[in-house]
């Protein structure tokens, strides 16, 4: 199963048996995901939990990305995933989410920088990407310190209970990352 030690205090792995540990993740940070996460109000149990679990291993199985809990000091603090690898492109996109007592630390931005290592090296894709709500400026503060490029807005590019939110769109290559000084 899918596993790495990013540092001394961070440990991402896949959530297999993890479904109370998550859920109390998000139930006590659900007014703070609910902001940018419309997923949120769709797991308001821990059952609800046990469908989208069994997706994430499916999709670890077939080579088609992950999704997997930041661990911060022994702690499930957040997750970070690929939503599906287009194989003949060579690419893929990167979410994740933080809990707000977690957020400050540099979790995330250690937690990518680990992770562009084995999407570039490893598996040699060429094309990663992060979309951002545009008002969310803890997201966003996180592929700039990459050194992603920004390459535009998705108008209108995301429904989030009563509105649209506009989306930036960041992209690093393979070629880029070659130059970025890796943390």
């Amino acid at each position: 199963m899918f596993s790495f030690k990013v540092d001394d205090d961070i440990y991402i792995e896949l959530l297999q048996q993890h479904k109370e540990e998550l859920f109390t993740l998000i139930d006590s940070n659900r007014e703070h995901l609910r902001k940018w996460l419309l997923w949120v109000d769709k797991r308001q149990t821990i059952q609800d939990l046990e469908p989208i679990i069994a997706m994430w291993i499916n999709n670890y199985a077939e080579n088609n990305g992950f999704d997997a809990g930041i661990r911060f000091r022994g702690e499930l603090v957040g997750m970070i995933g690929l939503h599906y690898i287009n194989w003949k492109n060579r690419s893929t996109s990167i979410g994740y989410f933080l809990s707000e007592t977690a957020q400050g630390h540099g979790i995330i931005t250690r937690s990518i920088s680990a992770l562009l290592m084995y999407l570039f090296v490893e598996l040699e894709l060429n094309r990663v990407e992060i979309q951002c709500a545009v008002h969310n400026i803890r997201s966003i503060a996180v592929p700039k310190r990459l050194g992603f490029t920004k390459e535009g807005i998705i108008r209108d590019g995301q429904w989030l209970y009563d509105h649209y939110e506009d989306l930036v769109i960041y992209s690093m290559l393979a070629k880029e990352w070659d130059t970025v000084e890796h943390t």
